[in-house]
Formats: structure tokens, C-alpha cells, sequence
């Protein structure tokens, strides 16, 4: 089956389950089954060497943030993520880049929601504790204290700077990550009495508010 025919058959299931509003038409399914990149995918004689890309792009300083959903069997899923970003203001819409390979990501995919934390400089522990792979079958929210979203019931991470709640409003899949679009339905300021933690150069830092 090819992407139009994924799209097609996974904008059926959320509409079917409630998770989408008839009235959405995302370009790529909320539950795409890419979970690599092929081999017709990846150029031999490719301009960027991997670790050079990586090391000159890590000189761009990034906040971190948790994402989460309450899967369909009612447990806590997310991962560590320094791509969010704001999008639109009208409509409210935020983004977030997720690899293909994400172990995590099916599950929040199926919610059809999530719930964006950001955290706190005094939060690298936990930060350290999200971006372990669920593949190795750590349980990531073990003494983790949240609660749920107004909005979608998302976890929130308690002592966030800042949460904002989401449902999935589209999935373009770029390279070996996938880009979500969320729209807000949800937000609110969690704290204020300490900076943002930030990513920089493979290792974390802060900024004093």
C-alpha cells in the first residue's frame, strides 16, 4: 500500500474512533506505519556527512520538552523532543519532529493527542529519563509526578515552565523524522520562578529569567 492509500486508511480509523473531526483533512496520516528510512530513501553521495550535520546543527540552542499521551490502554507514553516549536496563532497550531524509528510515538499517535511539557532548568534528570528508547522497556513516567490535561487528559509534567494541550491535526513524514502538527486546545504558564532548559552542544545549560 502506498502513502495516499496509508493516509486514506488511517484518516478512516481516527475519524471512526473520534480521535479526528470529520471536518479535518491532515496530508499525512496521524498513524503513518513508517517506522525506517528504506534504503531508496538514503544517497550514498550525500553532500552532509551525518556527524558533521549534527555537530555544526547543535550550535543552535533549543528548549526541551516532554511529549505525552495516555495510550489507548490507559498508561502514560512520551519522549524527550528539543524540535517543538510555535506555528500559527489562527488557527492555534504548534509542531514537533519525531524519528520514524520512535517506539513511543505509535502509542501517542493512536491517542490522537498530546500534551506538550517544558521544562524547567532544575528538570535534566527528567529530561535524561524521557529521552531513554521505550524500546528497552524502561518505564519512563516511574516516579514521575503529572497529572492530566484539562483538554485531552494528556499527562502534564508536574514543575513544567509551561504546559500546552494538542490533539494531532496532521503528519507530513520528512526523511527519517516524522513532522506533527498539533492544534491547541489548552494552555497555561506552570511556573515562573526558574529559567528554561536548554540544549546546547550535546549537553544542557540555562538561562537565568
Amino acid at each position: 500500500m502506498g502513502h495516499e492509500g496509508m493516509a486514506v486508511a488511517a484518516i478512516r480509523y481516527l475519524r471512526a474512533s473520534a480521535a479526528l473531526p470529520a471536518e479535518a483533512d491532515p496530508v499525512v496520516p496521524a498513524v503513518p506505519p513508517l517506522r525506517a528510512v528504506g534504503p531508496d530513501e538514503r544517497l550514498p553521495d550525500a553532500v552532509a556527512d551525518p556527524l558533521l550535520m549534527r555537530s555544526v546543527l547543535g550550535h543552535f540552542c533549543t528548549g526541551v520538552t516532554v511529549i505525552s499521551a495516555l495510550a489507548a490502554d490507559d498508561t502514560p507514553a512520551g519522549f524527550a523532543c528539543q524540535s517543538f516549536s510555535s506555528l500559527s496563532l489562527d488557527p492555534p497550531l504548534v509542531s514537533f519532529n519525531v524519528a520514524r524509528t520512535s517506539a513511543s510515538w505509535p502509542r501517542i499517535a493512536h491517542a490522537g493527542s498530546f500534551c506538550v511539557s517544558v521544562l524547567a532548568a532544575d528538570q535534566g534528570g527528567l529530561c535524561r529519563t524521557f529521552a531513554v528508547s521505550s524500546a528497552s522497556g524502561a518505564d519512563k513516567f516511574a516516579g514521575v509526578e503529572w497529572s492530566p490535561s484539562p483538554g485531552t487528559g494528556a499527562p502534564r509534567i508536574a514543575d513544567a515552565l509551561a504546559w500546552i494541550d494538542c490533539t494531532i491535526h496532521a503528519v507530513h513524514v520528512g526523511g527519517d523524522h516524522l513532522i506533527v502538527l498539533g492544534r491547541v486546545c489548552e494552555l497555561s504558564v506552570g511556573r515562573a520562578d526558574v529559567g528554561p532548559l536548554l540544549f546546547y552542544r550535546g549537553g544542557f545549560g540555562e538561562l537565568t529569567p
